[in-house]
């Protein structure tokens, strides 16, 4: 049984209870040394988060999981952190994944092991009940990771094959090679900046939060998922359809101008206003209400179960700090390259 945990009386919030800030230190001292250990892929995460146009996005990333951390304040001081050796396994396991992105030099794999790192570290310290609690904070960070460049050119063939059937259907002539479409005001590629991987991206993790705040139901989730894939493929098609069309009564000059101004974010921005607007009245719950409850975990199996193998704080970090170093020196030794 665990052990009873004090509120504050009559005020509504909650007091921290003993063991949380030596769990909370011994965290935070973990973190840095994971942060420190793959720091080479957290700078070049960062260099992209903040320089590349099509990631930008991520830079709320962080503000968006301290939001829903805080949500849930008030749950977590009804539990007591106790670490568990299932964490200190799957932090073994992104250690590895690490080591092999770095050998092979697969970014991606590299990236969203040293993020992984972190989630797995939280529950090898807090223990399971603390995870569970956090698990759509802990699931918005793998958005942490700068992803869709791979699908780049499929999205610049859509992108064409969307703007050629409307250009034909609002009857100016024109014809398609691939990425490039031809008509009378002149040959238009739909370069890779235009193919709205951008925007796709950035829908993504706005749908993923969308989804596990505002619904319950599986069916309302995956059809609002698929919503917020389709509709801004098409949307994007649409944008390239009417900077042709544009051109043809304007001229290039001033529907590239037109482009820029009106169908970049402010074109999307409307976009979102009506995805979210449509699915609105379809909404379940309130985002503070998202999530598992302190009392709903008794009756989870699986927490159950993982919640047997405990680990001591001052284990758990050692586990950590002793996983991450050994992974590190393996690394300089070049054991897997």
């Amino acid at each position: 049984m665990l052990p009873d945990t004090s509120i504050a009386a009559n005020t509504g919030s909650p007091r921290v209870s003993t063991p949380w800030p030596k769990s909370l230190a011994a965290l935070s001292l973990a973190w840095l040394v994971l942060l420190v250990a793959t720091r080479a892929e957290w700078l070049e995460m960062l260099h992209q988060w903040w320089n590349i146009d099509t990631y930008n996005h991520i830079t709320l990333i962080p503000l968006i999981v301290a939001w829903l951390v805080w949500l849930k304040r008030r749950e977590l001081a009804k539990v007591v952190p106790r670490g568990t050796w299932a964490g200190a396994v799957l932090l073994a396991l992104a250690l590895a994944l690490w080591l092999t992105g770095r050998a092979t030099q697969i970014n991606l794999l590299a990236h969203a092991s040293a993020v992984l790192a972190l989630p797995a570290s939280l529950l090898a310290v807090l223990g399971v009940r603390v995870a569970a609690l956090l698990l759509l904070p802990l699931g918005m960070m793998a958005f942490l990771v700068p992803f869709g460049d791979e699908i780049v050119p499929q999205l610049q063939l859509t992108t064409a094959e969307v703007a050629i059937a409307l250009t034909q259907w609002s009857g100016v002539e024109a014809s398609i090679d691939g990425v490039n479409i031809d008509t009378p005001a002149g040959l238009f590629i739909v370069a890779e900046a235009c193919s709205g991987v951008k925007f796709l991206i950035a829908m993504i993790a706005l749908a993923g939060l969308v989804c596990f705040t505002a619904f319950e139901s599986w069916a309302k989730r995956a059809l609002f998922l698929l919503a917020a894939i389709i509709v801004p493929i098409l949307a994007n098609g649409v944008r390239a359809w009417g900077t042709i069309f544009i051109a043809q009564s304007r001229g290039v000059e001033f529907a590239a101008g037109f482009d820029h101004i009106v169908y970049g974010w402010i074109f999307f921005a409307i976009v979102i206003v009506l995805l979210i607007g449509g699915a609105w009245r379809f909404f379940e719950r309130d985002p503070e209400d998202a999530g598992y409850d302190a009392d709903d975990l008794d009756g989870q199996p699986l927490v159950a179960a993982i919640d047997v193998f405990t680990l001591r704080t001052t284990l758990a970090c050692v586990a950590i700090v002793a996983l991450t170093i050994g992974a590190w020196l393996m690394d300089g030794a070049g054991v897997l390259g």
